[in-house]
C-alpha cells in the first residue's frame, strides 16, 4: 500500500504565487514521481504543472497587476 500526502486537492480553487494577475486556477490532476508530487492547473483553456512551493490557496492582492497600477 502506497500512502499520498498531497497538499492540494482535486477540483480545488488554488493561485500561482509569481501570477501577477492572480488568475483562479483549479488543480486537475496530480502526477506522483519518485521525489515529489506535481499539481496540473487549468485556467480557462490553459493547463501548467506546478509544485506545490509555486501554489497557493489565497490569492496575493499585492501581487496583482491592477493593484500596481492604482499604486
Amino acid at each position: 500500500m502506497m500512502l499520498i500526502e498531497n497538499k492540494y486537492n482535486l477540483k480545488e480553487k488554488v493561485f500561482l504565487i509569481t501570477d501577477s494577475d492572480q488568475l483562479e486556477r483549479f488543480v486537475t490532476a496530480i502526477q506522483v514521481s519518485p521525489d515529489n508530487l506535481s499539481y496540473r492547473l487549468t485556467q480557462s483553456i490553459t493547463e501548467t504543472w506546478h509544485y506545490d512551493f509555486e501554489i497557493s490557496r489565497e490569492r496575493d492582492l499585492a501581487l496583482n497587476s491592477d493593484n500596481q497600477k492604482e499604486l
